[in-house]
């Protein structure tokens, strides 16, 4: 049973909190969609629960590969992780998907449809799905995403696929907690000259030409040919990897088993060089110093005398009385004296 506190009635923290490892560490997918919702939770009494929660987890280690997934609106994203996690669920794997789901910036609401398009998979037992709204964070990344990942890896789930929105900075984001990242593209469609960005490219460990099936056969296998032009025109990984372009169809589930095998190359290649582990940790201190700004962010705008400065200044900054900066530098101040 949860305790609750008597004199306030609120949930007691360690209690919930040590119900809801349990029931991870059980692979209870109750218990892990409540933590997540802890964990993506802004109410401070949640974010404590949540604390405690990652705490205990990140000693239940397990041997992971986390895999982002890009491409633009239309490149067939749904689809392919659905097939591309049945057939990593038939080989015994047990997949977790973490879909960065675009929020109204008016409503703040999101979409939250990829469990509808990928009925298959929902309905598969060792797969897990979880939709998060992205809100206003850089690129459409949810802001908790990476404290989602270290949930889903100590309920046992051993393949973590991150899907972008395919818009923005939010592949630069999604790269920088995952191991292996994967762009998907479009033949015939105009999308051979978006692909050819330096930094997108870059980033890439795999580049698979989607729909590649019917009358598009011909153009897939062309596109296939530009993009391992254009990748030789970047330098070689610090890792030694080559990048690999593919070609495959997620709808006729062409493909799929020779994408995965690249991926499990290179996981076993840089895990022997030792740059997989190295990655992690680099990844860790990027996770360590992001969650500081972020931190004292929320600090400064619930600073009861911040909020307060902030709604006299606003209003001078409105009119013209004063200067943003000259805003900026008192409401600072006033925070680091408060």
């Amino acid at each position: 049973m949860i305790s609750r506190t008597k004199e306030s009635g609120n949930l007691n923290p360690q209690l919930l909190a040590e119900a809801l490892v349990n029931g991870i560490f059980a692979k209870d997918i109750a218990a892990v969609s409540k933590a997540i919702t802890m964990v993506e939770s802004t109410k401070p009494e949640h974010q404590e629960i949540a604390n405690i929660i990652i705490e205990k987890c990140l000693s239940k280690k397990i041997d992971t590969v986390r895999i982002g997934i890009t491409g633009v609106p239309g490149v067939g994203k749904s689809t392919f992780i659905e097939r591309l996690g049945k057939l990593l669920t038939s080989k015994g794997n047990r997949l977790a998907v973490l879909t960065i789901d675009p929020s109204s910036n008016l409503t703040k609401g999101s979409i939250l449809a990829d469990k509808t398009r990928m009925q298959e998979l929902v309905q598969d037992k060792n797969a897990f799905i979880r939709p998060s709204p992205s809100g206003d964070s850089l690129g459409g990344v949810a802001r908790k995403t990476r404290e989602s990942i270290i949930l889903l890896e100590a309920a046992g789930y051993n393949i973590i696929i991150i899907e972008t929105v395919g818009v923005g900075q939010s592949e630069t984001a999604v790269h920088s907690m995952v191991d292996f990242f994967l762009l998907l593209k479009l033949a015939g469609a105009g999308d051979e000259l978006q692909g050819i960005k330096r930094g997108i490219m870059e980033m890439a460990d795999a580049i698979a030409i989607n729909k590649a099936d019917g009358d598009n056969i011909k153009r897939a296998k062309l596109a296939e040919v530009e993009f391992k032009r254009a990748l030789h025109l970047f330098p070689p990984k610090e890792n030694g990897w080559v990048p690999v372009v593919t070609s495959c169809s997620a709808l006729q589930n062409q493909g799929l088993e020779e994408l995965w095998s690249i991926i499990a190359s290179y996981a076993e290649k840089t895990k022997e060089s030792g740059h997989f582990r190295i990655k992690r940790q680099e990844q860790n201190k990027s996770w360590l110093k992001q969650h500081i700004e972020t931190s004292l962010k929320m600090d400064f705008y619930t600073s009861p005398l911040v909020r307060k400065k902030l709604e006299i200044l606003e209003e001078k900054v409105v009119n013209g009385s004063m200067s943003p900066f000259a805003a900026a530098q008192q409401l600072l101040q006033a925070y680091k004296n408060s």
